[in-house]
């Protein structure tokens, strides 16, 4: 047995099934290893960039860990986008890479790349094996870090330690999982309880944190007659059909959603490290509980933290904490959502047949079609606006994105580790134009490794949310840097050996989702839309609304001045408005 071999032994104890990555010099040991197995499978990615994304949607998905690899210097860079991502979802990642042998290490060597210094940001650990008898314990410590911190950690494999015979395999053991919960003392659980029952207006602003404590989290709710506002990446733990669920806060949040966490008397933020700032209140009581005593505190000042795991802080709570009878705040802000729900289905309404088409009619129609414990792997951009606010992640649905690193090209890599881990379940994909560009080689991958995934792609050539942000800030848009030259992706993706449609008319909307779920291969929807469509936030303050002005003002004296597309643009606006 070699080092490949003992790592690969070590990868197949633990689970892994899957290890994402182009093949290349530093890696050949590993790749002949697991060429001779068939408990792992090596899925060939055509960019290193692609795995990484992969590899995160499988630490996100599962209780294992996801694995990418890439052989010396210039793979391994390209990992390094979607193990950010990795690492701000928490979600354990082994990224395996490859370096020149040793003797080059330091004379600039080529394809030297100083690999430490690089990933020392984005990795908890790094396991750079250096001899083979330190190589089963620095590759289980990478493991165990991974797994029980929810991080990114690397191990480093040297081409020509890659080779050498195994040592120490009478180490190699099981990897130590932690099961073991953390309690806050019971002073502050009172103290909690206290600020709790001396308030009116409870609020809680719900966060990833919640997903083990969902039911909990929601009796609690209803125990304070308490209005649950969720961040994005919780929209599928507080789906928009639970009755105390208010909606979304945030730049592309509803305004009941908004009002609950800024108009109450307390704010009660469970495990989310909610980074918007302005959509947080100043001067109002906070009690923040979390897993993470870093997080508390991070965002917006607090009365009391609770450092503790969510299910356990919340039940010592639930039973601490009176019973509420004044449900007129909850009532008003259910009210007010139910109103705006019906508003968001009406805008998806097919009878809404304006060409190019709205976008959220695609969301809409998906949301309706897709299966209960549908994944749905969302790129930013647009894509999260239209999925956020026109489609339910009730059931057992589940969403993914780059929720916190805010990176594109992240749909369609995670739907393939998405469908690799879960072969039974239905994968659904919402793409930008743009961000699909950024990444599809791999959709060939897709077609290779038999993967049903489903990808709409909001086909508007354009960059739709940078033009809002331009706008936003007062500027008119550049259409030139924001043009993003299309083809027919229907028809790219036959040439791959897969399946897609173009839509053009609201009418063959529905058609063309059934198709998609029916299909066996992956499987593209190129849907035509408008790229007018305006997303506004919940809240529009004085320095939004300043630079939205300014910004219209600008295009339309650009307009008169002979720019054809900035008159274009504000016409199409005003059509998509009032459709």
């Amino acid at each position: 047995m070699n080092v490949s071999q003992q790592l690969l032994s070590i990868l197949q104890q633990e689970g892994v099934k899957n290890i994402f990555g182009v093949a290349g010099d530093a890696l050949n040991p590993l790749i002949d290893a697991i060429g001779k197995q068939d408990l792992i499978q090596w899925i060939n990615v055509h960019h290193e960039g692609n795995g990484s994304y992969a590899a995160f949607a499988q630490g996100e998905l599962s209780d294992n860990f996801g694995v990418c690899a890439s052989t010396v210097g210039p793979g391994a860079l390209h990992l390094i986008n979607g193990l950010y991502n990795a690492k701000k979802e928490r979600s354990p990642v082994i990224a395996i890479t490859g370096q020149i042998g040793l003797e080059h290490l330091g004379t600039n060597s080529h394809q030297e790349v100083d690999l430490e210094k690089i990933y020392e940001d984005v990795c908890a650990y790094q396991a750079i094996i250096r001899s083979p008898e330190e190589a089963p314990r620095v590759i289980l410590r990478a493991i165990r870090i991974a797994i029980n911190q929810k991080c990114v950690c690397r191990i480093e494999l040297p081409a020509d330690i890659a080779a050498m015979k195994a040592e120490n395999q009478d180490y190699v053991h099981k990897v130590f999982r932690s099961r073991s919960t953390i309690v806050p003392i019971n002073e502050d659980i009172l103290q909690a309880a206290q600020l709790i029952n001396t308030s009116e207006k409870v609020a809680i602003l719900g966060g990833a944190g919640c997903r083990e404590a969902r039911d909990l989290v929601l009796e609690f709710s209803e125990k304070l007659k308490a209005p649950i506002t969720h961040t994005l990446r919780s929209s599928d733990i507080f789906d928009h059909q639970e009755a105390n669920v208010v909606g979304l806060t945030g730049l592309i949040g509803n305004p009941s959603g908004y009002k609950a966490v800024m108009e109450c008397d307390l704010l009660i933020m469970l495990g989310t490290d909610f980074p918007y700032t302005d959509f947080l209140p100043e001067n109002t009581k906070t009690i923040q509980i979390d897993i993470r005593s870093e997080n508390i505190g991070n965002r917006t000042p607090v009365t009391l933290g609770l450092h503790g795991d969510l299910f356990t802080t919340v039940q010592k709570l639930i039973n601490v904490c009176d019973a509420k009878t004044d449900d007129a705040f909850l009532v008003s802000l259910r009210e007010r959502f139910s109103k705006y729900k019906d508003k968001m289905h009406d805008q998806a309404d097919p009878s809404r047949d304006m060409e190019p088409l709205h976008p959220q009619i695609f969301s809409k129609m998906v949301s309706d079609h897709a299966s209960l414990d549908a994944i749905f792997t969302i790129d930013t951009g647009t894509s999260a606006i239209w999925a956020s606010n026109y489609m339910s992640f009730h059931s057992d649905r589940r969403i993914i994105g780059s929720f916190n690193h805010g990176s594109m090209a992240v749909g369609l890599p995670a739907a393939i580790g998405a469908q690799l881990l879960h072969p039974e379940r239905e994968v659904w994909t919402l793409m930008g134009d743009g961000a699909f560009n950024m990444c599809l080689q791999d959709f060939s991958t897709a077609v290779h490794n038999q993967l049903p995934i489903k990808i709409i792609i909001f086909n508007n050539s354009q960059l739709g949310f940078v033009k809002i942000e331009m706008e936003e800030a007062g500027l008119a848009p550049n259409f030139d840097a924001l043009r993003v030259q299309n083809f027919d992706f229907a028809a790219y993706a036959r040439l791959c050996g897969g399946e897609g449609i173009r839509v053009e008319k609201a009418a063959d909307i529905e058609h063309a989702v059934r198709m998609a779920k029916a299909s066996k291969k992956p499987f593209i929807i190129d849907a035509i839309v408008t790229d007018a469509e305006l997303s506004l936030p919940p809240k529009i303050g004085f320095e939004e609304a300043k630079g939205f002005g300014i910004s219209k003002m600008k295009e339309v004296l650009r307009a008169f001045s002979g720019e054809k597309e900035q008159w274009e643009n504000i016409k199409k606006e005003i059509e998509a408005y009032f459709d």
